[in-house]
């Protein structure tokens, strides 16, 4: 197992993505126990990924979010303030996001998305990340599985709970 004190944090994004309705948008990952079983299995996230170099921050959420989902359909409701950061599990390091690295530093938006929900692809990439999506209550996030991120998504919960 790598020293994880020696790696370091990898710099991505994340989307809090909220329609009309004030509920989120949250898809299951396919790496993960429990892809392609019933709608309460699997591993949930926002949908989240790296920033490319010299790329800003602003810039790379709506990327991701238009590669991972297909929604292009955003507008912006605001930022986290600060950036935050996870650590892999021990069983991840050397392994995850190429083995380079210790967790993510990420900083995340709040977006809403204005379109319907015919926008939404999962299949737009050759390894498609996400195999189900659905809205749900931005208080419900950290319940959900959400693996290790759970601390990140309990303080967004609270922080973009006005977007509603």
């Amino acid at each position: 197992m790598a020293d994880a004190s020696a790696l370091p944090y990898r710099r991505n994004v994340g989307a809090v993505i909220f329609a009309s309705s004030g509920r989120i948008f949250v898809a299951r990952r396919t790496d993960m126990p429990g892809a392609g079983g019933g709608p309460d299995e699997g591993v949930w996230q926002c949908p989240q990924g790296g920033i490319d170099d010299g790329e800003q921050p602003d810039v790379a959420v709506l990327r991701e979010v238009q590669e991972e989902t297909g929604m292009t359909s955003l507008t912006r409701l605001g930022e986290y303030p600060d950036w935050l950061s996870y650590d892999l599990p021990d069983h991840l390091i050397g392994k995850a996001l190429g083995g380079r690295f210790r967790g993510q530093t990420q900083k995340w938006f709040a977006l809403r998305f204005t379109s319907d929900e015919s926008e939404i692809r999962l299949d737009l990439q050759a390894h498609q990340e996400f195999d189900a999506w659905k809205w749900i209550e931005l208080a419900e996030l950290p319940r959900l599985n959400v693996g290790f991120k759970k601390p990140v998504y309990e303080k967004l919960a609270v922080a973009f709970a006005r977007f509603g």
